[in-house]
């Protein structure tokens, strides 16, 4: 079977973006939807792609566990995130993160800081910040998820309810106009909204991908965030909520 310069292409993507749809690749590759489907025929046959669940993926990918997997999708914009908003925090500065991949990117994005002193009940979040530049480390107890390592509950909510911090920042599911900051995991919702309690300043970190997204459970009201941290700006409708409700936008465009 012949080899199309397209194909290539395609695993570049797949590299970069983890998964992808047969629509998404058909936009980024500027052909049709059928085209795209004769391209992942070829490479599903020379077991190069996997199919599943509607998406392709490298076959790497496949064997990820899910947190690992999230954590490759919109790469590029949650490190456009974690760069913005770790420009917001000082040394010597606290922080309180919640688990979320464009969370954990953000402690990556704070290893040039010193002398933080960060709560989370992210395992991936305290590894990373734990013992580099004199930083101290505090993560809520509990049962850690298998799927996440984060701890959630009664007793991670009880524990960082005892912190008051500079910086409260969480990842969102969805920022919708009407209904607030949304997610689709009750205890990740009411964690989120106990960690925004404990900041001073309140802040979400999400990518564009989110915005208008229904969600499934309430993480709070758009009043009760100070600032959304975003890679490119909100739409029209959304952007008029946020302006009203007072919030600071930060986006790189």
């Amino acid at each position: 079977m012949s080899y199309s310069p397209r194909h290539g292409q395609i695993l570049d993507l797949l590299t970069k973006e983890g998964t992808m749809g047969v629509n998404d690749l058909a936009q980024h590759l500027d052909v049709s939807v059928e085209t795209v489907r004769r391209d992942v025929k070829a490479l599903a046959g020379r077991g190069e792609i996997v199919r599943m669940h509607g998406a392709i993926a490298l076959p790497s990918v496949v064997n990820e566990a899910p947190f690992e997997r999230r954590m490759r999708e919109n790469r590029e914009a949650k490190e456009t995130i974690a760069r913005l908003a770790a420009a917001t925090i000082r040394d010597g500065e606290s922080v309180m993160l919640d688990t979320g991949t464009t969370t954990s990117l953000l402690a990556r994005a704070l290893l040039d800081h010193r002398q933080l002193t960060v709560v989370t009940n992210s395992s991936d979040i305290a590894r990373t910040l734990a013992t580099v530049n004199g930083n101290k480390v505090y993560m809520a107890g509990g049962e850690l998820r298998s799927d996440s390592g984060s701890a959630l509950g009664f007793s991670a909510i009880e524990f960082i309810s005892r912190f008051s911090v500079d910086h409260a920042i969480i990842s969102a599911g969805a920022v919708n106009a009407v209904t607030g900051i949304m997610d689709y995991d009750l205890e990740e919702a009411q964690f989120g909204n106990a960690v925004l309690a404990r900041g001073r300043r309140r802040v979400v970190v999400t990518d564009a991908s989110k915005f208008g997204q229904k969600g499934l459970v309430r993480v709070c009201a758009l009043t009760e965030v100070d600032e959304l941290i975003v890679d490119r700006p909100p739409p029209a409708d959304l952007a008029d909520v946020l302006r009203q409700a007072e919030i600071r936008v930060t986006s790189d465009t």
